[in-house]
């Protein structure tokens, strides 16, 4: 995942945290001492579905030719979308834009039931890059919907995996954002009655909606294991351990990215300054005045290209070292979808 070894000195001839050093949009600052310390959290970055998203439209592009299209953007990330766009990748919202006999490749976010009948009755070449963890959602939503189960959906109203997860569904299907709706929602019957969950969200948060929703309806059916997904719990658990050790938490992610923007409001409720930024190019000087140690991760969808570019924003600010938490090893892999296989 990263070249930068467990503990790799920058050099003590550095100058402290921020003087002498211009970042986008600050002033130089003389702040921090000599010592300053980055602490990089593990796991972070590329989770095995966003891996295979990206790989299913890499290797679409290379055996097919450009364009490819992708319906929706393929994870959550300004810097790998316009890779892909520069790459012979068109991103679209609606069937329409794409012509006829094209190659479609489905977001990891997944689509709705519509999408996907919509798109095979116009005859695309289909290749559906949803995380298998989001699959596991639709396919247990389907199931019990056979069963006349209604569901209560825990989640983010606009989310695309929220539509999409919805969508496998005409009705019965109630979304919750937080405590207070939990009492607002009138399913037609509670006899049978599921929780469903997307899986980018905060566990913490999901937990106090999750029991909210217990106690309004005692006898609801949970899932055997938890929705939000391995890799979305990983990096929370690894801020948690991280936060009290550091005086500033910077998240790298894109603003519209669900897991990035829960790994910086985490660090905040923890009681930890954090900021989340897109690139290297958003740090600014000021908030690192007077702190030394910072923290670091990356949401699932930012690639580690960007972290380094990161480090080496604060290596211009005068950071001495570089270290990594002792964290989980992720060695999850996904299959790709058949018919992606290129020629020898």
């Amino acid at each position: 995942m990263s070249n930068i070894d467990n503990h790799e000195s920058l050099g003590a001839d550095r100058p402290p945290l921020g003087a002498n050093a211009h970042l986008a949009g600050s002033e130089p600052n003389a702040v921090g001492s000599v010592g300053v310390e980055v602490l990089l959290a593990e796991p972070r970055g590329f989770c095995a579905g966003v891996d295979r998203a990206i790989e299913i439209v890499e290797k679409a592009l290379t055996k097919f030719g450009r364009p490819i299209y992708v319906r929706h953007e393929i994870v959550h990330n300004t810097y790998v979308v316009n890779d892909l766009k520069a790459r012979g990748a068109i991103f679209i919202e609606e069937l329409d834009d794409v012509p006829p006999g094209a190659t479609l490749v489905f977001s990891a976010h997944g689509v709705s039931q519509a999408i996907q009948k919509e798109a095979a009755r116009r005859g695309f070449q289909i290749f559906d890059a949803t995380c298998p963890l989001v699959t596991k959602v639709h396919v247990e939503v389907a199931k019990l919907h056979k069963e006349g189960y209604e569901f209560v959906m825990i989640g983010h109203k606009g989310h695309p995996e929220v539509e999409g997860t919805m969508g496998q569904l005409d009705s019965g299907i109630h979304l919750v954002e937080d405590v207070a709706d939990v009492a607002r929602i009138q399913p037609g019957q509670t006899d049978k009655l599921a929780v469903v969950t997307q899986t980018t969200l905060s566990v913490d948060d999901a937990a106090d909606i999750t029991a909210a929703v217990v106690a309004r309806f005692p006898n609801i059916k949970k899932p055997k294991m938890q929705d939000i997904c391995y890799a979305t719990q990983n990096r929370q658990d690894a801020v948690k351990v991280m936060s009290p050790q550091v005086d500033i938490v910077i998240v790298v992610g894109s603003p519209t990215s669900s897991n990035s923007n829960r790994l910086r409001e985490l660090a905040l409720k923890l009681g930890t300054e954090s900021y989340m930024v897109d690139s290297a190019a958003e740090l600014q000087a000021a908030w690192f005045e007077g702190k030394q140690r910072v923290g670091l991760t990356a949401g699932a969808s930012a690639p580690e290209v960007l972290v380094k570019a990161v480090i080496d924003r604060i290596k211009a600010l005068g950071a001495v070292s570089v270290r990594k938490m002792d964290g989980i090893e992720e060695t999850v892999k996904f299959p790709l979808p058949k018919g992606l296989k290129l020629d020898a």
